[in-house]
């Protein structure tokens, strides 16, 4: 469904990605994970249209989407959600969600009602008439993918959307995002908790300064030594192999 190839970025002297790879197949979740830094961000926005690469190709759904603006990207069925979550807080919950239906549908009603469906599947039902700046965290992060729903994509890229939650709104989010792809929508998600790459992942693949150093399924690419070094540094796969561990 969605090819990456040989994609390099770079901000002046510095190289945020180099020579990206990465395939994401239909009906599958797969993950991006890596340090701070990795450019992992950065190849989500190319990817979704927000930034140009220098070189390479983006191929979804067997069209080159390589450099298109977002808004047509969206049209294509391939849409993202941002890390940093931003509602609209003057307005309420469907209201909200029907701002990401309007990319589909034109008229206001049809669109309201779109809004409470979708609500459904990321159990925000019962908070369609209350106001988005009034929200939690957690609120608005169902609230961000909510709105990506209502654009009806093939494709969702999750940029951290399990960032700022606690163990139980983890844990609470995780079969809503199985959820989402158990109703035909592919996912594409960039991770920090690898409670949830553990859990929802078929693939992964790993980024270490704008380098793709690893992929495979996530058992065996988070104890491959070079992971584990991308992490917490130099020598300490070593160290963990002699503590008897095995795991990033």
């Amino acid at each position: 469904m969605l090819e990456v190839r040989g994609i390099n970025k770079t901000f002046g002297g510095l190289k945020a990605v180099t020579d990206a790879n990465l395939s994401v197949s239909e009906g599958k979740i797969v993950s991006l994970i890596g340090p701070n830094g990795a450019g992992k961000t950065t190849l989500f926005a190319i990817i979704a249209g927000f930034l140009k690469s220098d070189s390479g190709s983006v191929t979804f759904d067997g069209s080159d989407i390589t450099g298109k603006p977002p808004h047509w990207i969206c049209q294509q069925g391939l849409v993202r959600t941002f890390q940093v979550v931003q509602p609209f807080t003057s307005l309420t919950v469907r209201e909200n969600i029907a701002v990401g239906a309007h990319t589909r549908i034109a008229g206001r009603r049809k669109a309201l009602a779109r809004a409470a469906d979708v609500a459904k599947l990321v159990g925000m039902e019962g908070m369609l008439d209350q106001s988005a700046g009034d929200l939690t965290i957690s609120g608005r992060k169902r609230l961000e993918l909510a709105r990506a729903l209502a654009t009806e994509p093939k494709l969702l890229l999750l940029d951290e959307v399990m960032a700022g939650l606690n163990a139980t709104e983890i844990h609470d989010l995780l079969p809503v995002i199985r959820g989402i792809r158990d109703n035909g929508v592919t996912i594409f998600l960039i991770e920090h908790v690898m409670q949830a790459v553990m859990s929802l992942s078929d693939y992964t693949y790993v980024l270490n300064q704008g380098i793709m150093i690893a992929e495979g399924e996530p058992k065996d690419v988070t104890s491959s030594p070079e992971v584990i070094e991308a992490y917490l540094g130099h020598g300490a796969a070593e160290r963990i192999a002699k503590m008897g561990g095995g795991n990033a």
